[in-house]
């Protein structure tokens, strides 16, 4: 994260190119009134000091604001949400605004969140989506915007992160699971587009089950719960045992239905482990086995740090939540 430089004001572009505010704004906005030699001369400074128009505060001498930047993957699953909780409500006891930037599983999506949380001017952001990489962030922090990324390993002189610990607990409790039960296959449940945590707690799966010398499956399934309940309908209409591991709770939740709707019994016949659990694991029936993270901690975390790399005071640039494993009713180990 090296070569930070200040956010240029308004006020630096007018005084580098001789001209009035009022003329840059013109040129900014793109109004009458301004020669075009006038026009170039503006936006060759623009270019050089590399100025980003302010979208919230282009008239404020200062430039500055109590806006934090989030950026966050559209909030319509729990724990999403539960992150944005808590983020808001260390916000609201700070009295500090909220900018939210909403993105999909798409790098360019999220690399145009990234684009308008410049140019918004934010005097913080905190980051929460799993197309971003490195140097995307540090496009951020190039404009001297402090930054708090969660579920990526981050540093840097003006950034910290979040990061969760899964793969350890699904290592341990898959391999007790494995070498108790000679002849579980286990069954992994790939969701496309599912960002990294998915893909890291695959990578772990797959690693024990070859390492134990298993047999073992991965099944593409729909980031819906209604239709994979339709789908493991018909897959249990020809299997009658298995041992799942799924995403997050409504899709373990969805596998556990359609078991059950088939006739046959959870945990005995079969058992279903859910990687993100959410408060839904302890109100379905049965209750979910599932690794548990509080995200609403997580959201309140990411503020307090934020708030310390503003001021430089953030000595821990990186903090690791363990996840913590819950035995509930779908699973017997």
């Amino acid at each position: 994260m090296e070569n930070l430089k200040e956010r240029v004001t308004i006020y630096e572009v007018a005084k580098a190119s001789g001209v009035s505010l009022a003329t840059v704004s013109r040129v900014i906005n793109h109004q009458g009134n301004v020669t075009e030699a006038t026009r170039e001369k503006v936006q060759a400074v623009i270019q050089r000091l590399g100025y980003k128009p302010s979208g919230l505060a282009q008239a404020l001498a200062t430039n500055k604001s109590t806006t934090i930047g989030v950026v966050i993957p559209k909030a319509n699953y729990v724990y999403i949400a539960s992150v944005l909780n808590g983020i808001a409500e260390v916000a609201k006891e700070k009295n500090f605004l909220i900018s939210l930037f909403l993105t999909s599983h798409s790098k360019q999506d999220a690399l145009s969140a990234v684009e308008k949380v410049i140019t918004s001017h934010v005097d913080g952001a905190i980051i929460f989506d799993d197309e971003l990489e490195e140097e995307d962030i540090s496009k951020i922090t190039s404009y001297y915007v402090p930054t708090i990324v969660i579920n990526n390993r981050v540093e840097g002189e003006r950034c910290g992160c979040i990061v969760f610990g899964y793969e350890g607990n699904l290592r341990k409790i898959l391999t007790e699971k494995l070498n108790k039960d000679k002849d579980a296959t286990p069954v992994f449940l790939h969701v496309h587009d599912c960002g990294r945590l998915l893909a890291r707690t695959e990578k772990a799966f797959i690693s024990v089950c070859k390492g134990l010398n298993r047999n073992y499956s991965v099944l593409n399934v729909d980031d819906s719960s209604s239709r994979t309940y339709e789908d493991f309908v018909e897959y249990f209409k020809k299997h009658k045992t298995g041992y799942f591991v799924a995403y997050r709770d409504s899709i373990a939740a969805a596998i556990a239905n359609a078991a059950t709707d088939s006739g046959l019994r959870i945990p005995e016949d079969v058992e279903v482990l859910s990687l993100i659990g959410t408060k839904y694991a302890n109100i379905t029936r049965p209750t979910l086995s599932s690794f548990n993270i509080n995200m609403q901690d997580v959201g309140k975390r990411s503020v307090y740090m934020l708030m310390d790399l503003m001021k430089n005071e953030l000595e821990k640039k990186t903090y690791r939540i363990e996840s913590v494993y819950k035995k509930r009713g779908s699973t017997r180990e």
